[in-house]
């Protein structure tokens, strides 16, 4: 489902996934039009943009936030033209799992957005690499992670896997596991949540 207001970027966005074989189910060019979109198709992932008519603030977070309380775990990808730290750290708040945030000029970068689009539907999570900077520029990194633990946290919050981490800080595989396993340790989290814990920590990290 799309919820979009410009329509050169509504129907440029229309054509990227349906080009990539996914199908719009549901459309929404304004904010009160969203919620009864997403009861009435139920799709895979929400892609919504921040501001919306009629006011132009936050009717696409607004909405996101509410259709989850309707669609528990329902993916949603949300695009925004500045980075809004107040809203992407409530989106965050509402569950890291099957969360996207990416600003609009990332949608040109096809193969990035397509990746995101994906990760987001299939439980992951994709944070523009800039929202991701000043979310933590904004508050103070934990205390107990290294420097390195950081580079890995940061990274993972971008959605990367362990493969591509390592590749990113040239170091083993099996480093960026022992550093993730650390950072799981450190901010406490449970092992029984081991499927989420990645989510998790990147959620800690951001409210921290």
């Amino acid at each position: 489902m799309l919820a979009e207001d410009n329509a050169l970027l509504r129907e440029g966005i229309s054509l990227l996934v349906k080009s990539a074989g996914h199908e719009i189910v549901g459309i929404a060019a304004s904010g009160p039009e969203i919620l009864p979109t997403l009861l009435k198709h139920r799709p895979d992932i929400a892609v919504l943009d921040v501001r919306m008519p009629p006011t132009f603030r936050d009717e696409g977070l607004r909405a996101a936030i509410a259709a989850r309380e309707h669609l528990p775990g329902l993916p949603v990808l949300v695009l925004s033209q500045y980075v809004e730290q107040a809203y992407a750290k409530e989106l965050l708040a509402t569950g890291a799992a099957g969360t996207g945030y990416l600003l609009k000029d990332r949608v040109g970068r096809v193969e990035e957005f397509l990746d995101a689009l994906e990760r987001v539907a299939t439980g992951g999570t994709a944070l523009d690499p800039e929202v991701v900077a000043q979310l933590m520029n904004k508050r103070d990194p934990l205390d107990s992670l290294t420097a390195r633990e950081q580079e890995v946290l940061h990274l993972m919050a971008q959605g990367h896997d362990n493969l591509s981490i390592a590749r990113d800080l040239v170091v083993t595989e099996r480093a960026v596991t022992k550093h993730i396993g650390n950072i799981f340790r450190k901010l406490g989290l449970p092992t029984s949540d081991s499927g989420h814990r990645r989510v998790l920590a990147v959620l800690a990290y951001v409210n921290a």
